[in-house]
C-alpha cells in the first residue's frame, strides 16, 4: 500500500506539471543517443536526458524479434527537480538490432558493439575523401552497416562544459556516408569489425590545427596558467565579435587592394584570357622554381630576384598574386569531353582557369588541387591552362612530387610539369593576422568532450600533436594531464589511450625542423610508456615529406585494431 500511494503521488505531481504546461514537453535524450547509435557491449547502457521535473521516465528495450530483453516491464526512473534524468540499463549482448523506448521516444536500429572515441587535429579529421587516390576500389566496394560514425559538429564553447552537440546523426559506412567518415576511424572500424564480428562506432570529435590545451578541461589546466590566462583574454563574447569584426576590415582591405592592384584582372585583355600574348612572361619550372629564358625585372619581379626564388625579392616572400600560363595540344579524341585537372598542392591558395572558363578555387594550402573541367570547355589544338597563385603570409610554391596533369575523358594523362610562363600579378604586404578560437585552451573539452561523458567507452584513439611541436618541452605534461582529466570525467580509471605517434615529415634538408618533429615523436613514446594503459601506435614510417597529412590511413589503421586486439589478449 505505501508503495502504491508514492506511485500516485508521483502520478498526481506529473499530471499537475503537465497541466500548468500550455503544450506536454515531450522527453528529450542528447543527439548521441538516437536511432542508429551503437553501445558499449559489456558495459550498462546508460541513458540520460531532461524532461519536465518530475515526470516518469519508463525504458524498454526489444530484440529484433520484439522480445523484450531485461525486465518485461522496462525499468523507470524520475526526472529531478531540474528536469534532468538518468537511468542505466544491464549491458546487451553483442549485435542486434534492439530498439529502445523511452516513453514516447523510438530509437531503432541499435547495435551493441564498441565504440571508440577518435579524436585530436586535422590527422584524425582527415575524411576518406582525401585519400581515394590511394584506396578508391577498396572504400568503393565496401559497405557495412556494423560500421558507424557519429560526427561530432564542429563548436567552441568557452563559458561551460556543454550538455549535447548540435543536431547531428549516427551513421553506417555505406556509399552515400563513407567519404565524411575519418579515414583513419573508417579503416581502423572497419578491420577490427572484420576481426572481431562485432559492432564498431566511432565517435568522430577531431578539428583540425588545434592544440592539445583545447581538449583539457578548465579544473585540469590549473597548473598550465599560461593556458588558462589565454583563455581569459577571450572569454569575453563581445570582445571576439569585435576581434572578427576587425578581422573581416582588415580580410575585406587587403582583398579589395590586391583585386585593385592586379593587372592580371584589369583591361582590355585578362591573363586567364586563353589568346593573350604571353610570350614576353618568364619561363619557370613550376616544381624546380628554376628561370630557363625570360628577363625577369621591373614590373615581373622585384629587383633583386634571381634563380629558383620567383616567390622571393631576394631577402623576402614576395606576397600578392603570382599569373602561371601553360598551352597543351590536344586531338580531336582527346577534346570535348569533361576532364580532371590535377594540380598538386599549392602554397597558399589559388583560382584556376581552362580556355579562361574557371574550374575551381582553393583557400588554403593543404587539400590536393581536384578540379572538374566540363564537357565542351576543352578543343583540338592548343589549349590554355591559367593559375593565379596567392600567397598571404609566407613563400609561395607548388608542392613537389604530387600529380600536376590533366586527365582526359578518352583515359589519356597530358603532364602539367616543366615549364610555365609565369608573371607577378600584384605584389603586397603579408595578408591580416587571424585569430582561430578553436584554438584556445578549454573551448573545445567544453562543446566536443563533455557532452559524451555519460558514455561508456572501449578506449580512446588520440592522433594529435602536429600544433604542440614547437612547444615539445610541455607537452608530455599536458598530454598526461588530458588523459588524467578525460578518465576522470568518463569515470574510467582505466580507460585505454591510444597515442598515434606523429608521421615523418619535412624535407631531409630541413634538419632543425625534422629534428623537432623526432623530439616530439620520444615526448609521445615517453607519455604511452610511463601512463598505465596508453599504448603508442607506430606511424613515424608512414610519413610523406611533403606532406602532413600522409595518405596511408589503413596500415596505421591496421596497427591501431593490433594494439585494440593485443590489449582484449590480455585482459
Amino acid at each position: 500500500m505505501k508503495h502504491l500511494k508514492e506511485y500516485l503521488s508521483i502520478t498526481v505531481a506529473v499530471a499537475m506539471t503537465a497541466a500548468a504546461l500550455p503544450v506536454e514537453a515531450k522527453v528529450q535524450l542528447p543527439q548521441v543517443l538516437s536511432s542508429g547509435m551503437i553501445v558499449q557491449r559489456e558495459a550498462p547502457v546508460k541513458l540520460w536526458g531532461v524532461a519536465d521535473p518530475g515526470e516518469l521516465i519508463q525504458v524498454k528495450v526489444t530484440d529484433r524479434k520484439n522480445k523484450t530483453v531485461g525486465a518485461r516491464k522496462g525499468v523507470t526512473t524520475v526526472a529531478g527537480d531540474d528536469g534532468k534524468w538518468s537511468i542505466e540499463l544491464p549491458a546487451l549482448k553483442a549485435g542486434g538490432p534492439y530498439k529502445v523506448t523511452v516513453n514516447d521516444v523510438t530509437l531503432d536500429d541499435v547495435l551493441s558493439g564498441d565504440v571508440f572515441l577518435c579524436s585530436g587535429q586535422s590527422n584524425m579529421e582527415l575524411p576518406v575523401a582525401r585519400v581515394t587516390d590511394m584506396f578508391a576500389d577498396e572504400i568503393a566496394d565496401y559497405s557495412s552497416n556494423e560500421v558507424r560514425q557519429y560526427y561530432v559538429p564542429r563548436e567552441v564553447e568557452f563559458h561551460a562544459p556543454l550538455d549535447d552537440t548540435k543536431p547531428t546523426a549516427w551513421k553506417p559506412a555505406t556509399a552515400e556516408n563513407v567519404m565524411n567518415f575519418s579515414a583513419l576511424g573508417y579503416f581502423f572500424a572497419k578491420q577490427l569489425n572484420e576481426r572481431t564480428g562485432v559492432p564498431v562506432g566511432i565517435i568522430n570529435s577531431c578539428w583540425g590545427g588545434t592544440p592539445v590545451e583545447s581538449w583539457i578541461s578548465e579544473g585540469s589546466l590549473t597548473e598550465f596558467p599560461r593556458a588558462i590566462n589565454e583563455k581569459r583574454i577571450y572569454e569575453d563574447d563581445a570582445y571576439r565579435a569585435h576581434v572578427k569584426k576587425v578581422e573581416g576590415e582588415n580580410y575585406a582591405r587587403w582583398n579589395a587592394a590586391l583585386y585593385a592592384g592586379d593587372p592580371g584582372l584589369h583591361g582590355a585583355k585578362k591573363w586567364y584570357a586563353p589568346d593573350l600574348d604571353d610570350s614576353g612572361w618568364a619561363k619557370v619550372d613550376i616544381l624546380k622554381g628554376t628561370v630557363t629564358d625570360g628577363t625577369v625585372t621591373g614590373d615581373d619581379l622585384h629587383n633583386g630576384w634571381t634563380g629558383n626564388l620567383w616567390a622571393s625579392d631576394g631577402l623576402n616572400p614576395v606576397n600578392g598574386s603570382h599569373w602561371f600560363r601553360k598551352n597543351v595540344s590536344l586531338t580531336s579524341k582527346q577534346a570535348g569531353r569533361p576532364a580532371v585537372l590535377r594540380l598538386g598542392c599549392i602554397v597558399d591558395a589559388d583560382s584556376v582557369y581552362v580556355n579562361g572558363t574557371f574550374v575551381g578555387t582553393t583557400s588554403y594550402q593543404y587539400p590536393p588541387r581536384i578540379y572538374n573541367v566540363p564537357a565542351g570547355v576543352l578543343k583540338e589544338g592548343d589549349n590554355n591552362v591559367t593559375i593565379r597563385l596567392f600567397s598571404q603570409n609566407g613563400r609561395g610554391s607548388f608542392v613537389p612530387e604530387k600529380p600536376y596533369k590533366l586527365i582526359l575523358g578518352n583515359g589519356d594523362e597530358v603532364s602539367l610539369e616543366g615549364e610555365w610562363r609565369y608573371r607577378l600579378g600584384a605584389p603586397m604586404v603579408h595578408g591580416p593576422g587571424m585569430e582561430f578560437w578553436c584554438y584556445k585552451p578549454v573551448v573545445l573539452y567544453n562543446s566536443m568532450i563533455n557532452p559524451f561523458v555519460n558514455l561508456p567507452l572501449a578506449g580512446v584513439v588520440w592522433y594529435q600533436g602536429e600544433s604542440n611541436v614547437s612547444r615539445r618541452n610541455e607537452y608530455g605534461a599536458l598530454l598526461k594531464t588530458m588523459i588524467a582529466d578525460w578518465r576522470d570525467a568518463f569515470d574510467a580509471p582505466g580507460l585505454p589511450f591510444y597515442i598515434v605517434e606523429l608521421a615523418d615529415y619535412l624535407h631531409p634538408s630541413d634538419k632543425a625542423g625534422r629534428a623537432a618533429w623526432a623530439e616530439m615523436r620520444k615526448v609521445q613514446a615517453d607519455v604511452a610508456g610511463s601512463v598505465p594503459d596508453a599504448v603508442l601506435i607506430h606511424n613515424s614510417d608512414l610519413g610523406e615529406w611533403n606532406d602532413i597529412h600522409p595518405l596511408d590511413k589503413k596500415t596505421l589503421g591496421a596497427r591501431v585494431v593490433d594494439a585494440v586486439t593485443a590489449r582484449s589478449i590480455k585482459k
